[in-house]
């Protein structure tokens, strides 16, 4: 017949091994937590960056749209065109006016 010490020694070594078992446990998951945590947080920020975006869009937006920005551009390059072309007509209209002068000075 065993003795009663017997069961207690391979009662508590199994106690014993199952405590270790899950103190590694713990171990593990308090590793995965903070693996978790930190991955929580990279999202929080990218989630913050992603906050400003959309706060500096409606800002921009409010300002200017996309198509009235193009609308801009197009009526810039007509003003920079309507410049050249009347640049042209004032030059050659003042030399057109120098040669006149010049021939009525000449025949008076």
């Amino acid at each position: 017949m065993p003795k009663p010490n017997d069961n207690w020694d391979a009662y508590s070594k199994l106690v014993l091994k199952e405590l270790e078992t899950l103190g590694t446990n713990v171990s593990e998951l308090k590793a995965h937590l903070s693996n978790i945590e930190r991955e929580i947080a990279e999202i929080k920020a990218r989630e913050s960056r992603v906050k400003d975006l959309e706060t500096w869009k409606s800002r921009i937006d409010e300002i200017v749209s996309p198509s009235q920005l193009k609308e801009m551009q197009d009526e810039v390059k007509d003003l920079k065109l309507y410049k050249t072309k009347a640049m042209t007509i004032f030059t050659v209209a003042q030399f057109l006016w120098a040669i006149a002068f010049a021939l009525f000075k000449g025949v008076l």
